[in-house]
């Protein structure tokens, strides 16, 4: 008998009236708002814009989701299409059952639409985003929880959590397997940024060691694992997953540190007003309009100047050029008229003497 251990909840799901609040679900929900936050934080900080990392997570998420489904039916096909199971149950998503191989193969189709779209490299963001995608898993864990499933082998270390009896599970105290996974992927979203901050890890090298050190504690912790699942060669097809994906992301950091050192430069080019923000382009085109009316009216108002000018001077000079020959022709004249008066004083004179 354990004296201590975790307890599992009594039920996973909430009703508020006729709405039922799901514990995965909430999981997962606070997982992506935690990946998106950090990743939009991450992003501006390599240069980035914001709101970009969350307008490509519209994309990624839906198909992440889809993608995980998919790779959890596929591979446990027999719980949904087995003698006496109902293939609707495929679709019930909030009962648990989300391969992270499946979304994150298909959330990159769905990132890389989203990027194209905006004009940026799938990589850059992808590298924003990784410590970011380790936080949400590690919330999105606790989902496993609240639903009780993917335990380990039964023990009874303190730590031990306890199941209680339902369909395909037996009641005992088991490895909490979820929280494993939930506190290894806090230490790789740890080791990402560290490594991130430490060596500017870029071209999708900070993605591909979070890869890669995620797929190196997967391993470990499936083999622990003891709910039903296929099996190569005895070794449970997730393990082998996780050593084909590890191989791939190390030779992808290596080879991508060898071809394109460093980091990227540019991680979201400026695509101008007219792209990215309308009030800005009409505010440019209204100061553009006033310039142009301002240019316009300064040489209007130089040439009136000059000819206001001219006019004044040419006036000037007009009215004082003839000015001393009009006073000097006045001059001779009253001269004249002098000399004649005297003149014709003088004659009478004459004439007397005479």
């Amino acid at each position: 008998m354990n004296l201590a251990y975790i307890p599992s909840p009594s039920t996973g799901v909430i009703h508020l009236g006729p709405i039922p609040l799901r514990g995965y679900a909430f999981c997962i929900i606070i997982g992506v708002f935690v990946a998106v936050w950090l990743g939009n934080k991450r992003w501006i900080a390599r240069g980035g814009k914001p709101g970009t990392v969350a307008d490509i997570a519209v994309w990624a998420v839906p198909f992440g989701l889809v993608g995980g489904r998919l790779y959890h039916v596929i591979t446990d096909y027999q719980l949904y299409f087995g003698e006496g199971r109902n293939w609707v149950d495929a679709f019930k998503i909030w009962e648990g059952g989300l391969g992270i191989w499946g979304a994150i193969a298909l959330g990159a189709v769905g990132a890389w639409i989203g990027c194209r779209l905006r004009g940026i490299p799938l990589p850059a963001w992808a590298d924003a985003l990784a410590p970011g995608i380790a936080l949400a898993q590690a919330c999105g864990r606790w989902g496993n929880w609240f639903n009780q499933e993917l335990y380990g082998r039964a023990t009874d270390l303190p730590w031990a959590l306890k199941i209680s009896d339902g369909p395909n599970r037996v009641a005992g105290t088991y490895h909490p397997t979820f929280l494993y996974e939930s506190l290894w992927c806090l230490g790789v979203a740890a080791l990402v940024i560290w490594a991130d901050r430490r060596f500017k890890l870029g071209h999708g090298r900070a993605f591909a060691l979070y890869v890669a050190a995620y797929c190196a504690g997967r391993g470990w912790i499936e083999y622990m694992r003891v709910d039903e699942a296929h099996h190569i060669l005895g070794v449970r097809l997730n393990v082998w997953t996780a050593i084909v994906v590890f191989i791939l992301a190390v030779v992808y950091f290596v080879l991508s540190a060898k071809l394109r050192p460093g980091r990227e430069e540019v991680v979201e080019p400026d695509r101008g007003p007219a792209a990215s923000d309308p009030a800005a382009e009409a505010t440019a085109g209204t100061e553009a309009e006033a310039d142009a009316t301002d240019a316009s009216s300064k040489p209007a108002a130089s040439g009136e100047s000059a000819d206001s000018a001219a006019s004044a001077a040419s006036g000037e000079s007009a009215d004082s050029a003839p000015k001393p020959a009009a006073e000097s022709a006045t001059a001779a004249d009253t001269g004249a008229e002098g000399k004649a008066g005297s003149e014709d004083a003088e004659a009478p004179k004459a004439a007397k003497k005479l």
